[in-house]
């Protein structure tokens, strides 16, 4: 047998030994259980509830509360022995030293907001104690001062000191103070409390809804902030009943005490046959000190009461709230202490106490200012600290707001091209350029371009970027840093040594040089350019061809705003009666879809302004807007040498365009079929590209009428061709006709 098969077995055995083990002792258990079981059984079936399910009703929260009130409630009625009687009294003080103690410790009003109905099951507590001692007091006085229990008894000789007189002062003072001064405060505090918070409960609905609809908090939230303004106005309406009870219970505090002294008097002399001084000592001894033992715990409640509902506007606990705001400006210090120094001065006044007090609030209100001082000095120091915070929040919640908002126009550039924008020298060569970029554009184009955002990617490979616009990739390509692009003006390869590639722009081949080469390729009458201009040059393109995309309502209105006085009238005039803004950025942006600047906004907005009479459909009205651009669309294509190169579109293709034009005003739509419109697109190509050979760039003339629809097609395979309708061309504009389709 293998050795390491002994432990093994050895620890199973000792297993086996172990379960058997268990399962004798639960048997064991389980018949003490049954017997146990059994006995209860026994015990309950007489009748009898044994002491194990009392404590099972009296573990029950429920069914104890049940059982206290309903015991309080017996007492009102049953007679007590005194032994009993002196039980609940110590229970009533010590309930009520709790109730204040909570009360001052405690960090808002809510976390108590079982004090009403605590309120008046301790005054119920009272009022039955009350009963259950008069019931002694009137009929075991005559036998001495511990009729109604020891309780009574002390509380009576401690207070009264052998003289009753004393003991009547003593207790009437005790109500006075309890009545007319805590409870009648205490109530009145409840009730404005009670009254302004239900007032200005709808007003604070309302900014938890705006809070909500704004998007500061959420719907948990909400629901939380909803239920604590709730809970809020129920506290202080409960408290402003409750605060009744303690006035209620003073006032039969007062009427018990006097009606067991002249109750007493009158059985003690007349039936019981004591003298009259004796009958009075005896029983307003126990009187005063039942009333003491009663207004004790009522004066603590009513205290309780009056920390809580003034407590409305102190947060945290009483003695930290009140101790910093006492010991927070130390000049009241200075001051009263500078009165105790100046009373101890005074003839007849004993100065020891006043020098003592004087001398402590001296060294609070130095201790305090030099608190203050240094308080001051780290909240100084501090005061950037929310800011800190709140930025590093904005930072930590940045990728949140960010995925929510677009950027307009953005380079993505790999590790490699990072010297283009931040290089060795100090140098920002691509920077520099766009800058140059969005200026040309805005003078050219007639707005402003959006903002570029340059970052790097590191998922990008080493030299490529991609241009982005609306966060789509609009384009990418491979540059250099350091070489410069080379490229035969005539379309060929070049044969300067290098990395051969495409140029991004208009994909004509090129080669990636290093600068050694420079010179000499630029003596072989190539095209030199470095890569900044490149990236540059790309994006010029990228963006011309989708400048109608960057318009957006904003820029819009802004270009609307900018206008002259004389011009603002016009707008007036047609915004919003005739046309929205909306409408006018659409005719903005087709005349930018077709590269037309829209500088001279004043034009446009007057030819608008005679389209709307005809038609609100934005092509139809671009096509008038365009006749009135005539001069400036004529002037922007025309060639170096001073003409308008133009190819025209035959009556053939005129005709065959008219007759494939179907549907009437702003549903008009082309349906050509398919092999003619091959047939055309093939004939454009080859009209356009025998041009270029000749050194012309045409544009492509038709009739007004089909224009928009010639436009569509030629866009989808030359989207660089220009097409102008006979109304678009200038009457002043020398013509040159280089073709026709």
């Amino acid at each position: 047998m293998d050795a390491s098969a002994v432990p093994q077995l050895r620890a199973g055995g000792r297993s086996a030994t172990a379960q058997a083990f268990g399962t004798r002792e639960r048997q064991t258990r389980g018949k003490a259980a049954t017997m146990s079981d059994t006995t209860v059984g026994q015990v309950a079936g007489n009748g009898i509830p044994s002491l194990s399910e009392i404590g099972k009703i009296l573990r029950r929260g429920d069914l104890a509360l049940a059982f206290g009130v309903l015991t309080i409630l017996v007492v009102l009625i049953l007679p007590l022995p005194s032994i009993v009687l002196d039980l609940f009294l110590a229970i009533s003080i010590t309930l009520s030293i709790l109730i204040l103690m909570t009360a001052l410790f405690i960090q808002a009003p809510l976390e108590f907001s079982s004090f009403p109905t605590i309120l008046l099951i301790s005054t119920m507590l009272r009022l039955s104690l009350n009963m259950a001692s008069t019931r002694l007091i009137l009929s075991k006085g005559h036998e001495g001062t511990a009729a109604a229990g020891h309780v009574i008894e002390a509380f009576g000789n401690f207070v009264m000191g052998g003289n009753f007189v004393i003991g009547i002062i003593v207790f009437a003072i005790l109500v006075i103070v309890n009545f007319v001064v805590i409870t009648k405060g205490s109530g009145r505090i409840a009730e404005v409390a009670a009254r302004f918070h239900l007032d200005a409960m709808p007003g604070k609905q309302m900014a938890i809804d705006a809070d909500l609809g704004a998007g500061l908090i959420d719907e948990a939230t909400a629901k939380k902030r909803r239920k604590d303004l709730e809970d809020e106005s129920g506290f202080f309406g409960a408290m402003d009943g409750a605060s009744k009870f303690v006035r209620g219970d003073a006032i039969a505090g007062l009427l018990v005490v006097f009606i067991n002294v002249i109750g007493g008097i009158i059985i003690g002399v007349a039936q019981q046959g004591l003298s009259f001084t004796e009958a009075a000592r005896t029983y307003t001894l126990l009187t005063v000190g039942d009333g003491l033992v009663t207004q004790v715990p009522a004066l603590i409640v009513s205290t309780a009461a009056g920390l809580l509902v003034s407590k409305a506007g102190v947060s945290g606990a009483a003695d930290k709230a009140l101790m910093k705001q006492l010991s927070g400006y130390p000049q009241a210090l200075g001051m009263s202490a500078g009165v105790m120094l100046v009373l101890a001065m005074l003839p007849g006044i004993p100065m020891i106490p006043f020098l003592m007090l004087g001398g402590g609030a001296a060294a609070l209100a130095i201790s305090a200012g030099k608190r203050n001082g240094i308080a001051s000095a780290a909240a100084a120091t501090a005061a950037a600290a929310p800011a800190a915070a709140a930025a590093a929040a904005a930072e930590a919640d940045e990728p949140i707001a960010a995925s929510l908002k677009i950027d307009d126009l953005k380079i993505e550039l790999g590790y490699a091209l990072l010297p283009l924008v931040n290089g060795p020298d100090g140098t920002d060569r691509l920077t520099e350029q766009i800058k140059a970029l969005r200026r040309s554009l805005a003078v050219e184009m007639g707005f402003v371009m959006p903002a570029v955002r340059i970052l790097d990617n590191v998922q990008l490979e080493a030299n490529t970027y991609v241009i982005k616009i609306k966060e789509v990739d609009a384009g990418q390509g491979r540059i250099w840093p350091n070489q410069f692009m080379v490229m035969d003006p005539g379309g060929n390869q070049v044969t300067v040594p290098g990395i051969h590639t495409i140029e991004p722009t208009f994909g004509l081949p090129a080669t990636w040089v290093d600068a050694s080469l420079k010179e000499e390729a630029t003596m072989k009458g190539y095209t030199v350019v470095d890569a900044a201009t490149v990236l540059s040059t790309h994006l010029t393109e990228l963006l011309k061809n989708n400048m109608s995309d960057l318009l957006s309502y904003g820029e819009t209105q802004k270009l609307l705003k900018d206008l002259p006085k004389e011009q603002g009238e016009l707008v007036k005039d047609i915004v919003p009666a005739q046309i929205t803004v909306s409408g006018i950025q659409r005719v903005l942006q087709l005349l930018l879809a077709e590269r037309i600047s829209i500088r001279d906004l004043s034009t446009i907005l007057e030819g608008v302004a005679d389209a709307i009479a005809i038609s609100r459909n934005p092509s139809t009205i671009v096509e008038h807007v365009r006749a009135r651009l005539a001069r400036q669309i004529c002037a922007q294509n025309t060639s170096m040498n001073g003409y308008l190169p133009l190819i025209a579109l035959s009556a053939k293709w005129e005709q065959a365009f008219a007759e494939s034009i179907i549907g009437q005003g702003e549903d008009r739509s082309l349906a050509m079929q398919p092999s003619k419109l091959s047939e055309f697109m093939t004939t454009v190509r080859d009209k356009f590209e025998q041009a270029a050979r000749e050194g012309e760039a045409p544009v492509l003339v038709t009739s007004a009428s089909i224009r928009p629809f010639v436009r569509s097609l030629v866009e989808r395979f030359r989207a660089q061709t220009t097409v102008l309708s006979q109304a678009e061309i200038h009457p002043r504009a020398r013509l040159k006709t280089v073709g026709s389709v």
